[in-house]
């Protein structure tokens, strides 16, 4: 959605940007494409994303600057490349989904559509892969993470057949695990092929998707100057709850049960929500991009 991106960012005014997940470039470019009073700090997790950005980004010299490191840390990222953590920024965009290019990558291991390692490592520095997890971890906590990531019901079965499959070899390449999600989940009409639930939810797990995300926003919004504008893109249910529920607690949209009959919560009435519904993409994007059927993105103003 780069056009509702752009507008909602309000760049005209210019002043410090942050692009918390850079990935490739794409967004950051339209940034600073935008007006040439914007500056960007880019953010990523992933070293070879952060180099294809860095060459794509170039031409914008020294209005630019990246950083390897998880958006998590944007406090200790502000401090460090913006002179103090809060109240500085005029904008900030994180887009939560893994980008096509990273799907598409051989030898990362988040696909099932090819055969190879099961790495799925966001960031290739840190130590735990996919297939230490499927390894490691026992039958109940293997099911936890397909049941809660995933939403997958038939966790605790899939859980138990890994174990029984790892007690005599182990599950180390992503057809390994596409052949035995096929063996326990019938794929009938499904929609979607059986192991994507399992593969989104496995590759949360590695990269702490969902941990500490209510934080990151509420840190976003200590950064912003007044007026400044947050967007957010997520690209499944789980994301979009955490983010929904953050930024109707900063703008006091009462959370308390409809039976009482006045509110009692204390949210804080920090931002102006620009979008009270998620926008989608259109149709004509979705129809060149179809990766970006899932996607919403959720807006909101520092007062």
């Amino acid at each position: 959605m780069p056009d509702e991106v752009v507008e909602l960012l309000s760049l005209s005014r210019g002043g410090l940007f942050v692009d918390a997940t850079v990935g490739l470039g794409g967004h950051a470019a339209l940034l600073l494409e935008a007006s040439p009073a914007v500056r960007l700090l880019g953010i990523d997790r992933d070293a070879e994303a952060l180099a294809i950005a860095r060459a794509r980004l170039e031409r914008f010299a020294d209005r630019v600057t990246l950083v390897h490191d998880d958006y998590r840390n944007l406090p200790a990222i502000l401090a460090q490349h913006a002179g103090k953590a809060s109240a500085t920024v005029a904008g900030l965009l994180a887009d939560f989904g893994m980008s096509s290019w990273q799907l598409d990558a051989p030898g990362r291991g988040f696909s099932f559509r090819r055969d190879e390692p099961l790495d799925m490592r966001m960031d290739r520095s840190e130590d735990r892969t996919a297939a230490d997890i499927l390894a490691e971890e026992p039958e109940h906590e293997l099911a936890r993470i397909f049941y809660e990531y995933g939403e997958e019901r038939r966790s605790r079965a899939i859980a138990r057949a890994i174990v029984r499959r790892r007690d005599k070899e182990p599950v180390a390449t992503t057809a390994d695990l596409r052949r035995l999600v096929e063996r326990v989940v019938r794929r009938g009409g499904m929609r979607i092929h059986p192991a994507t639930r399992v593969f989104q939810a496995l590759r949360i797990a590695v990269n702490r998707e969902l941990e500490e995300m209510e934080k990151f926003v509420l840190d976003s919004v200590e950064a912003l100057q007044a007026r400044g504008r947050l967007v957010l893109l997520s690209f499944h249910s789980l994301e979009d709850r955490l983010v929904k529920t953050t930024l109707h607690q900063l703008s006091h949209l009462c959370s308390c049960p409809r039976s009482l009959p006045r509110c009692a919560c204390s949210s804080p009435n920090r931002v102006a929500l620009l979008t009270r519904k998620p926008l989608r993409p259109r149709a004509d994007e979705i129809a060149a991009n179809p990766r970006a059927r899932s996607a919403k993105l959720r807006a909101a103003e520092r007062l």
